[in-house]
């Protein structure tokens, strides 16, 4: 009988260390891999809930009725090659960069950009390493972009936004390239250019 409930004990004690052995393996895995998520995340890509209206009617169209966001995937490798006339990016606030906005480059290095409220003067030249960032919101008063801070300094960009996730219905690639390019915009050379972008 002893030797019955010694072996039964010692059975609970080889279960009980299996049980503490397999906790501590799972968070030690999880932990492992936390170097690499965070790398992925911050230099090849990440899903991204777009917020507010700024950029409706390309994306949130149900905003205002269900205050649904879409889903998009950034993609964060190489942000600032060739950026282009049309391009969604996620750019950094240059008056809050811990804040990420959702905007389209309007206008790059060299183009001249007929402003909208409420930039303080009607026209402004990009300068060199710039660009033009703006919502798709034809109400300049849902979006922050250049026409309040200016230019951005091309180091804002942080990723260009290739791919609708979410609604599935509206899934699939963000062709910036359909983008007709605005009437406000004259295309320069690309040369340097003076501007309006002190304050950025």
């Amino acid at each position: 009988m002893a030797h019955r409930r010694l072996f039964s004990r010692l059975a609970y004690l080889a279960k009980a260390t299996h049980l503490i052995r397999d906790f501590a393996y799972w968070p030690f895995i999880a932990i492992s891999w936390l170097p690499a998520m965070i790398l992925f995340k911050s230099h090849i890509g990440e899903i991204t809930p777009i917020s507010g209206e700024s950029m409706y009617p390309s994306f949130n169209v149900n905003f205002n009725e269900n205050l649904k966001k879409d889903v998009v995937w950034t993609k964060k490798w190489k942000p600032t090659v060739e950026l282009k006339r049309g391009m969604v990016v996620s750019i950094r606030n240059p008056y809050n960069p811990e804040v990420l906005q959702i905007k389209r480059v309007i206008a790059i290095e060299g183009d001249t950009v007929s402003t909208r409220s409420p930039c303080p003067v009607p026209t402004v030249q990009v300068p060199q390493n710039h660009v033009w960032v703006e919502g798709d919101n034809a109400d300049a008063s849902k979006t922050l972009d250049s026409n309040t801070y200016g230019a951005i300094p091309v180091n804002l960009v942080q990723g260009q936004i290739t791919h609708v996730l979410l609604p599935f219905r509206r899934s699939g690639p963000v062709r910036w390239w359909e983008y007709k390019n605005s009437c406000r915009v004259s295309e320069g050379n690309g040369e340097s250019a003076p501007g309006w972008f002190e304050s950025v």
